[in-house]
């Protein structure tokens, strides 16, 4: 089905409420633009799939109705950029509930990322074609195989959504998505506050504080600029340009222009803007200052403690067939190492219980690591107790 009037939409929205579950997909453009600019909208259920044509519509209120349904599950595979994309078409709704394959399928023993066509392979065994991966899809008409191609995206994924969901609920894991589930349902993911946007730009580190503050300022502007005219950011100045301009503190149009790079993606009127900013960074007191949090520094051989990690880590994530990136990064092992155990997210949640108790046990020692032929065993420390054993 391919939906291009109002009352064919509402039809197929009331429809699709009577389903549990509704897997949703899109297909956009954003390569020059800053707001995404939705090209297709597709639905399906076990029943049916359509296509609904959003540059056929002045007004999709119906389906954002359908999005809020709290009775119906909104089905996505990696769907963040979607999400952002009917968070501002529904007027700063966020669609939920929301359940994501991509995720979901990590904590089934899946690479972490996997693309959808991969878990569709894997799962049902359907090989799709992919050969329209690159179509532009502001153009019309589609051709029937733009129309399949871009159909599938939604046909496998009602049955991937349950079988994923049994597996999880089945090895007692399904709670394990709330969290990343909520986060994809709070309005708040989709809000891209000016004044944050600082901590993005590269090499940002290298400033001190006083030059954070013209970055924030100046990164503020360019972010609420590239929104007014709908350019991507790199479009109005680039992060090495934020960063010089931070470093000299130009206050004037004529000392912005005079910086290599800026005056090439810059007019005069931007330059002023940039100078506005610049002296606005100039004028924080020193105590409202900007500071960057800094890791502390950890003694001792942070690198040995963490290779020991990575060997129990490993050892859980086979034996819990949980993808290894997503139990621990070796960001997180290494805080864990230096002694930051406050809010670390290996000692929350089910990474707590997977390894996380298991690795603060192993950095109090409490229980070692050995080899044994081929294989890691971990053991209690004669101190902690006798006996436990495992093996890799």
């Amino acid at each position: 089905m391919y939906v291009t009037d109002t009352a064919t939409l509402v039809e197929l929205v009331a429809r699709m409420r009577k389903a549990p579950a509704v897997a949703v997909d899109t297909e956009f453009m954003r390569e020059r633009t800053y707001f995404a600019r939705l090209c297709l909208i597709q639905l399906g259920t076990d029943d049916e799939q359509a296509i609904v044509d959003p540059l056929a519509f002045e007004d999709l209120s119906p389906l954002c109705d359908l999005l809020a349904d709290p009775t119906v599950v909104k089905v996505f595979h990696a769907g963040s950029q979607d999400l952002e994309i009917f968070y501002r078409l529904c007027g700063g709704v966020a669609t939920a509930p929301v359940f994501d394959t991509q995720i979901a399928a990590t904590l089934a023993g899946f690479p972490t990322q996997v693309g959808y066509g991969a878990l569709v392979k894997e799962v049902l065994g359907v090989a799709l074609d992919k050969g329209d991966t690159y179509t532009d899809w502001s153009r019309r008409p589609l051709t029937d195989t733009q129309v399949e191609y871009a159909l599938n995206d939604v046909r496998y994924l009602p049955e991937i959504h349950r079988r994923l969901s049994e597996e999880l609920k089945r090895e007692g894991r399904l709670a394990w998505l709330e969290a990343d589930f909520s986060r994809l349902e709070d309005a708040a993911t989709y809000e891209a506050c000016p004044e944050e946007q600082w901590r993005r730009v590269k090499r940002i580190s290298s400033l001190n504080r006083r030059q954070l503050a013209l970055a924030r300022e100046v990164a503020a502007w360019r972010e609420i600029e590239a929104q007014r005219r709908d350019v991507p950011k790199r479009w109005i100045l680039g992060d090495e340009s934020i960063v010089e301009i931070a470093r000299r503190g130009p206050a004037t149009a004529a000392e912005v222009s005079a910086i290599r790079g800026v005056a090439d993606k810059a007019g005069k009127g931007a330059q002023r803007g940039i100078a506005e900013a610049v002296v606005r960074g100039l004028a924080v007191p020193e105590s409202e200052l900007p500071s960057l949090t800094k890791r502390r520094r950890v003694q001792g051989d942070v690198d040995g403690a963490v290779d020991l990690m990575v060997a129990v880590v490993r050892i859980r994530a086979r034996e819990h067939g949980v993808a290894m990136p997503l139990l621990a990064s070796r960001d997180d092992l290494e805080r864990l190492a230096g002694g930051e155990r406050e809010a670390s997210p290996l000692l929350e949640g089910w990474r707590r219980k997977m390894v996380g108790e298991e690795l603060v046990r192993l950095l109090d020692g409490e229980i070692s690591l050995r080899l044994a032929e081929t294989s890691i065993v971990i053991e209690e420390t004669p101190c902690a107790s006798e006996g436990s054993v495992q093996t890799s």
